[in-house]
């Protein structure tokens, strides 16, 4: 959610997917205000609402951000560091914290909302609502319908240089697209580390106390303890959610408390670190090697990401508040107290934070750890989730099922293959890995790749939207680009050392995202290609000996701006056509949940028995209601349709035509979809076979939303066409 103020949101085609069912991102269009998003008049009510807002993100948002210290320094390889070595990585890591967690995200990332929405894909899709590149079809209007659509998007005179490059090349498209998901698929991989690095360094504290706990005994508690948060995650979060802003709030007071202690006992001048020439220093006197130790500083600001991605569930105010008053704070005096500690025992460095602890609350301290690097995982299993949501619902994902586990909470959603794959993963990251170091190179990689990608598109928004001019732009993307860029070129060489994990998997989720948004944008051009036209229809109809057969039909259509090309292929297969037919879409809408009266839209297509049906829902609607039950809720509204609708028809063809209807309900029903398939064949070319070939499989292997609307078996048909390529 964002404090600025609210324009109009922008919306897409609407429907299900006459393959899938994959319900396409709609509008927030009813005037609904999100908690948190600003009002005039009520200054002192949203301001301690935004302090609410800022303790509540303490649980959701900085999980992975401030249970950072648990990991960063056991995660460098350092060899015989001195008090100057020391000095030099934490001046590194204040000013990473510094400029990339609050200039970067603080005060400009969290500006660039779409819609209140925030992440990588989020400015993804902001590009595509103002310039015309084609990938995310948010600018149609569908005026049939009356269905809103962005105001914002920019005319051929105001578009810069840049926009017009990209709208006119294909190739650019295509590269902005995969970047975009690739930033997406980051994420997940971070959703597969975090758990995994975060409760493996906590649980690994018992083995201070107790040297002949071995690592394989931690790495299996820290299996077993992953696998029953997995296993937990059906039952959602919403019972036991209030806790994790205390935990949280509790560990976020604690760590920096403790670091104010070391350093006041071991190096009071730690703070002189924060000049810059110590990094100079450090540089110059490791060369080579202070280069590679990059790779683990990095992972100070693990989570830095979230502030962004997590936006939507909170407000701009709210972030800032809870970064810039408590989680920043906390971080620089923990890491502060963590150094001051290891430059009187430079030898401690792969237990760097348990080993600070001071030992009347070693204990107090695990308990703690444990509980917010549990909080920590589930934040970061959480969002995997919702970007899984998301990507099915902007149909960039072959559809998983998708359950919300709260009616108050867009956020608090299960997916059980998302949420099985992962466990699998993690445990596999805990048991092939198992080394702290190797999993802090592997989470190194996706860390800085997503902020890199971040500050790629930030910087085309900046362009392309705020139209600042480029040589401020600039001031911007060349400090960053330059800080992300060495970062990233200094995790890359962990790739041989375990950093191949998270980039093979975000690479292969990436291409399952192009691949099946590729096969997914040919089928809907070729449906728009070969729409039919109401005339045309009415024509095919005179044409053909054509008979009216009993009943009433649910035929599910992907478009609404004219007939699918499905239906005019079964009706010239079977000669037939029931004597009611409803083409239904389905639109999914920002929003909790749509009001009964505007959930269902009738039109009368202009041909007798022939109608239109768009069936909206928000993201705390259920869809699982029995067959019955949808039947009746879409005839009544047909009902009140026909009767407020009936352009001059007399009482008695308006009766009949309620009467019709009524008839072919009792008379039977049946629910029509599409199943298309693209036709391969030697005049395909060798891309499309390899992309349209995979596309097939993934489709073919995928959920469909129909059985989800407690449709009888008996009562479904499949309607097959093969389309070219």
């Amino acid at each position: 959610m964002s404090t600025s103020t609210s324009e109009p949101s922008n919306c897409l085609p609407a429907a299900l997917d006459m393959e899938v069912g994959i319900p396409r991102l709609g509008l927030l269009s009813n005037g609904i205000t999100p908690a948190g998003r600003r009002s005039t008049g009520c200054g002192e009510v949203w301001r301690w609402r935004d302090f609410i807002l800022a303790y509540k993100t303490l649980g959701v948002v900085f999980g992975g951000l401030v249970t950072s210290p648990l990991y960063v320094y056991p995660s460098m390889n350092l060899n015989s560091p001195t008090e100057e070595d020391y000095l030099g990585i934490y001046s590194i890591m204040f000013w990473t914290l510094t400029l990339i967690g609050v200039f970067k995200y603080v005060f400009i990332a969290l500006n660039a909302d779409d819609n209140g929405e925030g992440g990588t894909f989020a400015l993804y899709s902001l590009l595509c609502r103002h310039i015309n590149i084609g990938n995310l079809p948010s600018r149609n209007v569908n005026s049939s319908t009356g269905v809103l659509c962005s105001n914002r998007s920019m005319t051929s005179e105001t578009r810069s240089k840049l926009g017009k490059f990209l709208e006119e090349s294909i190739t650019a498209q295509r590269i902005l697209l995969f970047i975009a998901m690739l930033g997406m698929c980051m994420l997940i991989g971070d959703g597969i580390l975090t758990p995994a690095i975060s409760v493996l360094s906590a649980i690994d504290g018992l083995r201070g106390p107790f040297p002949s706990v071995s690592k394989s005994a931690v790495e299996a508690i820290s299996a077993v303890v992953l696998l029953a948060l997995f296993l937990l995650q059906k039952h959602g979060t919403a019972r036991v959610s209030f806790l994790f802003s205390p935990i949280m709030g509790t560990w976020t007071l604690t760590t920096p408390i403790i670091g104010v202690y070391s350093f006041l006992r071991f190096y009071p001048s730690i703070f002189k670190a924060v000049s810059p020439h110590y990094i100079v220093h450090f540089f110059l006197r490791n060369k080579r090697k202070g280069w590679e130790l990059l790779g683990g500083t990095v992972l100070c600001i693990t989570g830095a990401e979230a502030m962004f991605a997590d936006l939507g569930h909170f407000n701009k105010r709210s972030i800032q508040m809870a970064c810039l008053l408590t989680i920043y704070p906390s971080l620089v005096l923990t890491y502060a107290g963590q150094t001051a500690y290891l430059i009187k025992h430079p030898d401690d460095h792969n237990d760097g934070f348990y080993k600070f602890v001071p030992h009347p609350v070693y204990w107090p301290m695990f308990v703690i750890a444990t509980l917010a690097a549990i909080v920590a995982s589930q934040s970061l299993i959480s969002a995997t989730f919702s970007v899984i949501k998301q990507s099915v619902t902007l149909d960039y994902f072959p559809r998983v099922k998708v359950v919300h586990t709260s009616k108050h909470k867009e956020g608090e959603v299960y997916s059980p293959e998302t949420n099985y794959v992962l466990m699998v993963l993690c445990i596999l990251v805990i048991l092939g890995f198992g080394d702290g170091k190797d999993i802090g190179n592997a989470f190194g990689v996706v860390v800085i790749l997503v902020m890199f990608i971040t500050t790629l598109l930030l910087t085309l928004v900046m362009i392309i939207i705020w139209r600042a001019p480029v040589a401020l732009a600039m001031l911007y993307f060349v400090p960053f680009f330059i800080i992300e860029g060495v970062y990233v070129s200094a995790v890359l060489t962990k790739i041989p050392k375990g950093g191949w994990f998270p980039f093979l998997v975000s690479i292969v989720l990436a291409f399952v995202m192009f691949v099946w948004y590729h096969g997914r944008q040919r089928k809907l051009e070729y449906e728009m290609r070969n729409k039919i036209s109401v005339d045309s229809f009415n024509r095919l109809l005179s044409s053909l000996e054509i008979q009216r057969a009993p009943g009433l039909c649910f035929f599910y259509s992907n478009i609404q701006d004219g007939l699918t090309p499905l239906l005019g292929h079964y009706v010239r297969n079977m000669r037939s056509l029931h004597k009611v037919t409803i083409l239904t879409t389905f639109r999914y809408l920002l929003v909790s949940k749509v009001d009964p009266n505007e959930r269902i839209i009738i039109r009368n297509l202009g041909i007798e028995g022939l109608y239109g049906c768009v069936i909206q829902y928000g993201y705390a609607d259920s869809l699982n209601v029995e067959g019955e039950n949808y039947i009746s809720q879409v005839t009544n509204s047909m009902r009140e349709h026909i009767r407020y609708n009936f352009d001059g028809l007399s009482p008695t063809s308006l009766e009949e035509e309620i009467s019709q209807l009524e008839k072919a309900e009792e008379e039977g029903v049946v629910h029509v979809r599409g199943k298309t398939r693209f036709h391969i064949g030697v005049q395909t070319s060798f891309s499309d076979k390899i992309l349209l070939g995979f596309y097939e499989f993934l489709h073919g292997n995928c959920r469909s939303a129909l059985p989800a609307l407690g449709v009888p078996l008996q009562q479904r048909m499949i309607i097959g066409m093969v389309y070219n390529t």
